[in-house]
């Protein structure tokens, strides 16, 4: 009996599986689908230092539940984005300067790269952390979807 002919096929079973799967990966979502508000609730784990959450793109229209002394740093691709601001500096107070990123392959004009700006909880309470553009590109105005960015953090104690 020819053991490698039952493994091929399991093999090949395998790969058939996850092409039609698309390794659990979901659709692109189109510009004109808004996602649906969520909230995501960070825990720090089991040690003295607090959490560290990084939010971008995705995240816009969510809420996240942090704790205090935890770092929230939203990472927007695109260097059309303005810095992000806190609408509570009480509760999620800037750390630094905001930091852009540009591409190195991009071309002049093109807006790739990233802008981050980080956060730190400091009390407990609900800031939003918003920003904004109008272009998308060189010459390409957003549509009015993609033109804010705005999360909700709750801190708590």
């Amino acid at each position: 009996m020819n053991l490698r002919r039952p493994a091929a096929l399991a093999l090949t079973c395998a790969a058939a599986l996850l092409a039609l799967t698309g390794c659990g990966s979901k659709g692109a979502a189109t510009a004109a689908s808004a996602p649906a508000p969520t909230t995501t609730a960070v825990s720090a784990p089991m040690s003295s230092t607090p959490a560290a959450v990084t939010a971008d793109e995705h995240a816009n229209h969510t809420t996240l539940k942090v704790a205090a002394g935890a770092t929230v740093s939203v990472q927007l691709h695109g260097t059309y984005w303005s810095a992000v601001s806190s609408s509570a500096g009480d509760v999620l107070a800037s750390v630094g300067a905001p930091t852009t990123a540009p591409s190195p392959s991009c071309r002049p004009g093109g807006g790739c790269g990233t802008v981050t700006t980080s956060f730190t909880a400091r009390t407990a309470g609900t800031a939003h952390l918003t920003a904004s553009r109008t272009a998308c590109g060189e010459a390409l105005n957003c549509a009015p979807d993609q033109r804010s960015y705005d999360v909700t953090v709750e801190v708590t104690g």
